[in-house]
């Protein structure tokens, strides 16, 4: 895995995790993994039961909130975002390449925060089709 990139005291993203890699994640102080594939999304990611399995063995809480280009944002877009703000802990959420984690971090800021949040997700070199494509209710 290459290092998760913050994105709030709160929320850092990544792509697919290692096994092996929930141990140090745990170490580095989350209490929280967010993952947002899909079961079988690619042929070399791992099963979530595994997944699940070796981020429950470090102490840390597994949430499956899984998204893709047609279900975007999910049908849970207030638990993302208490999660994302870290009334929970400090969070980890990975899919793929770490771009849809982002893009549901964008959307499920307050309006006050949005832009500031679009801002930084593009420094960081995040495209944010999906959030742009967001319309929220």
């Amino acid at each position: 895995m290459i290092g998760p990139v913050t994105l709030s005291d709160a929320l850092a993203v990544s792509g697919q995790p290692e096994l092996a890699d929930f141990a140090a994640l745990a170490k580095e102080g989350f209490e929280i993994v967010v993952c947002n594939r899909p079961e079988g999304e690619t042929a070399d990611q791992p099963v979530l039961s595994e997944v699940r399995r070796a981020v429950e063995a470090t102490g840390m809480r597994f949430v499956n909130y899984p998204v893709t280009a047609v279900t975007f944002p999910g049908d849970d877009l207030a638990n993302i975002e208490r999660l994302f703000n870290g009334s929970e802990g400090k969070v980890l959420a990975f899919c793929r390449t770490g771009t849809r984690c982002t893009n549901l971090w964008v959307v499920s800021r307050a309006p006050s925060e949005r832009n500031s949040a679009e801002s930084l997700a593009l420094t960081l070199g995040y495209d944010l089709t999906l959030a742009n494509n967001c319309v929220q209710a």
